[in-house]
């Protein structure tokens, strides 16, 4: 976890001050060791800050991410993430591509970007044309697109004749990569809240010499005919943790499981959560998600910091290169590892140094460490079968999944006004003691 801010320290509260009224901490601006700084504060006083940068085969890569509260101090979240693997294989069977290893979203792949395709702010960089820089040119391009979108409504809650409302935004970072006839989006939207969500988009045109047959396609011509292969994208995201500042991290896993009794009015349901011990894969399943944390790093009510990793809709899929090396069943939607710098690619990682093809390998050959340095590897697949509105340009379609703050905070960011009090159980609500609510009549419900 190199390349720490150093942040001022959490002391006891100056006397007759409350951790509401005390003055607020100037944020550190970023200083980018490697990449350039960017940050975002929204209405609410919510800010984001980072360094990004742009490598051959990653391309964009962002680092030293922080997200600070309006009412908190600035908290380090994330040392890096990019994306780390792009398998797209043809259900033909006749074309497999690892986009990352084979070509890369960075160099001449990334694309140079104008106001026609960024309605924020344009943000340049030097990238070479030729691998890193030691031979050919590097030209400075603008690349990153910064902008803030309307998100729609964000909380809404009318208690005693008082509507508490507001619209929501969101920070969207993002940079275009063109590796054969498809674009993709490699793009970060950060909530005012704490959230985080990684998003692969595609748009681009069907490969113009991938056709097939009625099993392994779909008809985009006139009649049945000129059957466009169907195919997938499969992407995995490497996420190297920065909660804690420096301490030790570990990884739970949450899963709530009917018990098969039934309670006054509804089934009952108990959630549990597991620790995973040391490097390992793990897969989806109803009603479970999984967390990363900083044990010793409390929030004002006592609960360790941590971020939760919610899969959104997923195909899940073993890439060859796992399943020639480890099996048919070698497949995972989530794994887990020790941040190590030459871990850096899901497939095909180089092996010159002694380091694993990928991350099974990495996770075996960490099998008797302790997490403490948590790297999250998530795999998240989609099973694009074309239609006749694909031509063209295809419409974007995404994937990705989302990084939830757990308990980093001990309440909401950008608390509403009259809603400073309620943490934890309120002792009344409305006027009216909690111990003597009852449940209405009408459907069983306590309003």
């Amino acid at each position: 976890m190199a390349g720490l801010l150093l942040l001022s320290a959490c002391g006891a509260e100056p006397e007759g001050q409350t951790p509401d009224d005390r003055p607020k901490p100037v944020s550190p601006a970023p200083e980018c060791a490697d990449g350039e700084p960017l940050a975002h504060e929204f209405e609410s006083g919510a800010r984001w800050s980072l360094c990004w940068s742009v490598e051959p085969d990653h391309g964009m890569v962002l680092s030293d991410i922080y997200f600070e509260a309006p009412e908190g101090r600035s908290q380090r979240v994330i040392d890096t993430i990019a994306i780390a693997q792009l398998e797209v294989p043809y259900d033909s069977g006749e074309r497999l591509t690892s986009d990352i290893t084979d070509a890369g979203f960075g160099g001449t792949w990334m694309k140079t970007l104008t106001e026609q395709e960024c309605t924020g702010d344009l943000h340049s960089t030097e990238i070479p044309n030729i691998g890193d820089g030691t031979h050919g040119l590097t030209p400075d391009r603008e690349v990153l697109c910064s902008t803030t979108v309307d998100a729609g409504l964000g909380y809404r809650s009318q208690e005693n004749g008082t509507l508490t409302t507001t619209q929501a935004s969101e920070w969207n970072v993002y940079t275009v990569s063109k590796v054969g006839w498809y674009e993709y989006i490699s793009q970060y939207v950060f909530t005012a809240d704490g959230t985080i969500r990684p998003q692969l988009g595609a748009t681009g045109d069907l490969s113009p010499v991938d056709f097939a047959d009625e099993d392994h396609g779909w008809p985009i011509g006139e009649g049945e005919a000129d059957y466009a292969a169907s195919h997938s994208h499969n992407a995995i995201w490497r996420v190297d943790w920065g909660l804690g500042d420096g301490q030790a991290q570990a990884v739970e896993q949450y899963d709530a499981v009917e018990t098969g009794d039934e309670g006054r009015k509804s089934r009952i349901v108990e959630g549990s959560l597991s620790r995973i011990e040391s490097p390992a894969v793990a897969h989806k399943a109803d009603r479970r998600w999984w967390r990363v944390l900083a044990p010793e790093t409390l929030n004002a009510d006592g609960h360790p910091v941590s971020y939760e990793i919610g899969l959104e809709k997923t195909d899940s899929f073993t890439t060859l290169r796992d399943e020639h090396h480890h099996g048919d069943d070698a497949g995972y939607d989530v794994a887990f590892t020790n941040a190590d710098d030459c871990q850096r690619f899901a497939t095909y990682n180089p092996t010159s140094d002694g380091c694993g093809r990928g991350v099974l390998d990495f996770v075996e050959d960490g099998e008797d460490e302790e997490l403490h340095d948590v790297v999250s590897w998530v795999a998240v697949g989609f099973h694009h079968v074309p239609r006749d509105e694909d031509q063209s340009p295809m419409e974007m379609h995404w994937q990705g999944f989302t990084l939830q703050p757990r308990d980093l905070n001990a309440q909401r960011p950008g608390l509403p006004e009259g809603r400073e009090h309620l943490n934890g159980q309120p002792d009344e609500w409305q006027g009216e003691d909690v111990d003597d609510l009852t449940e209405r009549d009408s459907g069983g419900l306590i309003e």
